[in-house]
């Protein structure tokens, strides 16, 4: 971790530089094996920051709700922020206006039951389903704002948990007095057409540390298994396609908004990779944890050569 940290900082100069050329050096087309990719449109050079990317939708770890900004996933500060001693944190005035919302919205109904289902069962995805709901019916986001991003497949197992949720997620809304009109979207086909795309798109933020003081507070989160501070699904990031050895990273520095950079110098024309897992892991671990999770056998030279 550390010695990819000090590779992505100390190519700052070249990065910036590149960076000042003009638009991001990408574009999204079809590749010869992976279905929908981004290649690069000029040569990008190590350590260029190729763009920045803002959630479409995003949740804190529920353990951590106190700790990290309900909006932008930012990690709390001493005593500072925007809290008001409510049911979640916010880190400034920004943000909660930023979630006023989809807030609001939430505010108007009793989530302890759906709370209760969602961590006894250790659920993280049924959380974002619920804000896009509460996004859709304060009119933040359309309904089908996520169709466009590929969904994962589902087993019958995981289709008739869905459909619990939904019920769940569905009674919720009728007894807190929502009209019809404004969840005429909410349907068991909606909910689980969501779910489908947040379970395969939906990125772990782990945040870079800042300080000293952030590294250890990382460390010991880690230790409890809390070292992401949230999830969220982003639009041109989810267009990555995978590799064990890759040459594009995604970082957070200190919020959800996510910044992809260049690990190596990219030909103009070459593919654009990131790493969906730990790529520390042995080859077997991998394969068994992408055909799992995202539902494909790798192929990439690292896992063709055994390594």
């Amino acid at each position: 971790m550390f010695r990819l940290r000090r590779r992505l900082l100390c190519t700052g100069g070249a990065a910036a530089a590149a960076a000042a050329r003009g638009p991001p050096p990408i574009r999204v087309a079809l590749t010869e094996s992976s279905g929908r990719g981004v290649l690069a449109t000029r040569p990008i050079v190590a350590g260029e920051v190729l763009h920045s990317a803002q959630p479409l939708v995003s949740h804190p770890s529920h353990s951590l709700l106190h700790e990290v900004c309900y909006s932008c996933l930012r990690r709390k500060v001493g005593s500072s922020g925007s809290g008001g001693g409510g049911s979640c944190y916010f880190c400034s005035d920004a943000c909660r206006d930023h979630a006023k919302g989809f807030h609001d919205i939430e505010k108007k109904a009793d989530w302890s039951l759906f709370d209760d289902h969602c961590s006894s069962r250790g659920l993280k995805y049924p959380y974002m389903a619920k804000r896009l709901a509460c996004m859709v019916i304060s009119g933040a986001v359309s309904a089908d704002c996520l169709d466009i991003l590929q969904p994962a497949r589902l087993h019958q197992g995981t289709l008739t948990e869905m459909e619990e949720e939904f019920k769940l997620l569905d009674c919720i809304f009728r007894k807190a007095g929502f009209q019809e009109e404004v969840t005429t979207f909410l349907t068991k086909e909606w909910y689980i057409n969501v779910l489908a795309r947040i379970r395969i798109n939906a990125f772990r933020i782990e945040l870079v540390a800042s300080s000293y003081q952030d590294l250890l507070s990382s460390a010991v989160a880690s230790v409890a298994c809390d070292a992401a501070v949230g999830n969220a699904v982003y639009m041109l990031p989810s267009f990555y396609n995978h590799d064990c050895d890759p040459n594009t990273h995604i970082v957070w520095l200190a919020s959800a908004d996510a910044r992809l950079k260049a690990l190596r110098n990219i030909d103009e024309g070459e593919e654009l990779r990131i790493c969906y897992i730990d790529a520390s892991m042995d080859v077997n671990a991998r394969q068994k944890i992408l055909a799992d999770g995202f539902g494909f056998q790798c192929g990439c030279l690292r896992c063709l050569s055994g390594d």
